[in-house]
């Protein structure tokens, strides 16, 4: 409702809807429940301790395209897509065999679900992955 409407319905004298208002902002505003706390919300990756499955190399048509986190994608760099990893997470990734690792930063999505996580090709490169699919274990770094 707006202010003059407001007026209006009061004849031009609202000192009691002023009391009324103020009335309620003090007494009835602090019972009612905002929404969550600080300690209710949690962070999907605070109990993240890793995870393992087989890792793809993103294709080379999305050089240059714009990521789900606004950057655009480029081979070169150290980037993975993760399905639900908050963007700019640093994961480190082991190629499992061998043992080499390689620290990724999350910017994009994926929707494989046989990979949990794809990666650029200077990442891939790094680990000795060579092309297709590997064998991976993701952990914070």
């Amino acid at each position: 409702m707006s202010l003059e409407r407001l007026r209006r319905y009061c004849g031009g004298d609202c000192v009691a809807l002023r009391v009324w208002s103020m009335f309620l902002a003090v007494l009835v505003l602090p019972l009612v429940s905002v929404g969550a706390s600080a300690q209710d919300k949690t962070d999907p990756t605070s109990a993240w301790i890793g995870e393992a499955g087989v890792a793809s190399i993103y294709s080379g048509k999305y050089q240059g395209r714009r990521t789900a986190f606004g950057t655009h994608f480029d081979q070169r760099r150290l980037t993975a897509a993760h399905p639900w990893l908050p963007f700019g997470t640093k994961v480190r990734v082991t190629l499992v065999g061998t043992g080499r690792s390689v620290i990724v930063t999350i910017t994009d999505r994926m929707s494989a679900k046989r990979c949990v996580i794809d990666l650029s090709t200077a990442a891939a490169r790094l680990l000795g992955m060579g092309f297709g699919v590997a064998k991976v274990s993701l952990a914070p770094a």
